[in-house]
């Protein structure tokens, strides 16, 4: 996380926002799992979400419960090309563009058919109250618009949004910043805090304020 966690935990307190759980996609190693813990939320009320088989068992192997396989967009069972970066965390559903100039030494090293989900869908497939979980964290490299396209029903529920964002198209096709702002706006959301780097994306936190 590139903002600061008590910066994040001033805010929630500062708008009086309680944590009720958290929703994470892009889980990868589970790093924030400490972070989530200070703010009291305890293991059963967290979801965690990655596309990539291996890090959902290695997270298993490591003792964290309620972490799922999916490839989440904005369509339902669709068959997308997911691509596995030589880092890892770079990895998505969208080809490498402007990412290619500003970190040359990632590239894709495995290509992939999965099926996708909505945010909706996955929710009611594992019998998950949505309601359960306030706080949303998507790092999905450039796919995150597209997540929370498949999120309407789910969305009212969450108070706090913790999105990776980019100035520039470091994947092709991917949101901009604005982009997530204009499509937040009519859900209640504004941006409460932006941190980017100089390579064109960052991380936003989003704050619900009707």
């Amino acid at each position: 996380m590139l903002i600061d966690t008590d910066a994040v935990k001033a805010i929630l307190e500062l708008m009086k926002i309680p944590v009720t759980g958290v929703f994470h996609v892009g889980a990868h190693d589970c790093e924030e799992l400490p972070f989530y813990k200070s703010m009291g939320v305890s293991d059963d009320h967290i979801v965690w979400i990655d596309a990539i088989q291996s890090k959902v068992d290695q997270a298993k192997s490591n003792g964290i419960s309620n972490i799922y396989q999916a490839v989440v967009t904005d369509k339902d069972d669709e068959t997308v090309m997911f691509h596995e970066s030589n880092n890892v965390q770079s990895s998505s559903v969208l080809n490498l563009k402007t990412h290619l100039q500003e970190h040359p030494w990632v590239h894709y090293v495995k290509t992939t058919p999965m099926k996708t989900t909505t945010i909706d869908t996955f929710f009611k497939r594992n019998n998950l109250d949505a309601s359960q979980y306030s706080f949303w964290n998507l790092d999905i490299q450039g796919a995150e618009l597209l997540a929370l396209k498949g999120a309407s029903e789910s969305l009212k529920f969450a108070t706090a949004l913790y999105l990776e964002v980019n100035e520039k198209e470091l994947y092709e096709n991917c949101a901009l910043i604005g982009d997530l702002d204009t499509f937040l706006l009519p859900y209640g959301f504004s941006r409460a805090n932006t941190i980017m780097t100089r390579h064109g994306w960052g991380d936003a936190l989003y704050i619900r304020s009707s």
